[in-house]
């Protein structure tokens, strides 16, 4: 089971006593937890829903594309949005089970997941169910993306993007729109939070401006002397 806040501290021989074996608990991530899925070569991992914070679920698209054959449960202790676990399922993850729920929805949703069989949490299925079309996966976030990441970042318009890329604007809403699809982020304040958290950009790339940086509100001009005055 992988965890980044600190679950109860007994949450190991709990899953233990409901019949999970050979339980280990761990707060590494990335790489590290890479690591270890491959020294363990687990059936199955438990993550809690907030580990990668709002970006849990496009990281868990990360991960089953390295370990395409892990069972992925997601586990919720906490407020998470429905809509957002939503992307756990459609990212790839088997199992959505929210403690919130109630304990005995809980356990029944954990018994599911032990037995390797999918859950997926009422409110979940309800927001999967709600829309016209399957929500569509996350894709993947290039080079391209990550430069519109940084200028998003550093504040740049969508024109002054356009311009230091040599794209045109809609290339960068379309860009846009994709990047905060995937990531989970509805502006461009919340993929600040989102960008630093993953790595995909480092505070001291935050500090270039777009070369026709002009500063807002303008200085009110001088009034003018007419001549002779």
């Amino acid at each position: 089971m992988s965890r980044k806040i600190n679950l109860f501290p007994h949450w190991k021989m709990e899953l233990e006593n409901f019949g999970f074996k050979n339980v280990h608990l761990t707060n590494q991530d990335k790489d590290s937890l890479h690591s270890i899925i491959r020294g363990f070569k687990p059936r199955l991992l438990l993550i809690a829903s907030v580990f990668y914070y709002c970006c849990t679920p496009f990281m868990m698209k990360e991960l089953l594309k390295i370990f395409p054959g892990l069972y992925i449960a997601a586990l919720n202790i906490q407020d998470f949005p429905d809509d957002l676990a939503m992307k756990f399922i459609t990212n790839g993850v088997k199992s959505y089970v929210n403690m919130l729920d109630g304990m005995d929805e809980f356990r029944r949703g954990l018994e599911k997941v032990r037995e390797g069989k999918t859950y997926i949490s009422k409110g979940v299925q309800e927001s999967l169910e709600s829309r016209s079309e399957y929500p569509m996966p996350a894709g993947n976030i290039t080079e391209r993306h990550i430069e519109v990441i940084r200028l998003l970042c550093c504040g740049f318009e969508d024109n002054e993007i356009a311009d230091t890329l040599h794209i045109t604007r809609r290339t960068v809403t379309t860009h846009k729109t994709k990047i905060k699809t995937w990531l989970n982020v509805r502006n461009s304040k919340e993929l600040i939070g989102v960008a630093l958290n993953l790595g995909i950009i480092k505070q001291n790339e935050l500090i270039f401006y777009p070369r026709n940086y002009v500063l807002n509100p303008l200085p009110d001009k001088k009034p003018s002397r007419g001549r002779g005055k």
